[in-house]
């Protein structure tokens, strides 16, 4: 496993070299994904036919669509393994995929994060590939806690 976070690695780096291409669907400017971490999240990919030269992963929690190719092909929610974090809200909302942090884990021990970084600093995390979005989980973590 890779320390996908770390400064200068492709997970880290990848929000200023990645292509960013317009969902089809909402009109949202979404990251490229790689076709690798696409394969990991599909329900059966053996049923897919991947014939974009691009793929891009769409994280907006209104939109049904997940990935997009620059052939104008669409994958929907419908079509991935497992729930997107990204596309989520409430409790069972998946804030880290490498160690199966849900929102209710964070709200309830905010310490989680700390475990996840610590965790990241020992390269021991997997984004590139169990993250949908072939990116840090890190970034998906609630920016403050909230409080009850």
């Amino acid at each position: 496993m890779s320390d996908c976070c770390s400064s200068g690695s492709a997970c880290a780096t990848a929000g200023r070299t990645t292509r960013k291409q317009a969902c089809p669907s909402d009109q949202s400017m979404c990251a490229e994904v790689s076709r690798e971490t696409m394969l990991h999240h599909l329900a059966a990919p053996w049923a897919v036919s991947l014939t974009a030269e691009k793929y891009y992963f769409c994280s907006s929690p209104d939109c049904d669509v997940v990935y997009f190719g620059d052939d104008g092909s669409v994958i929907t929610v419908d079509a991935i393994r497992s729930p997107v974090g990204q596309k989520q809200n409430g409790a069972d909302k998946v804030l880290c995929y490498c160690f199966g942090v849900t929102q209710a884990d964070y709200d309830n021990n905010p310490e989680v994060k700390q475990f996840v970084v610590q965790q990241t600093k020992e390269s021991s995390c997997a984004c590139e590939t169990r993250n949908p979005s072939g990116r840090c989980c890190l970034k998906d973590f609630p920016k403050t806690q909230k409080f009850a």
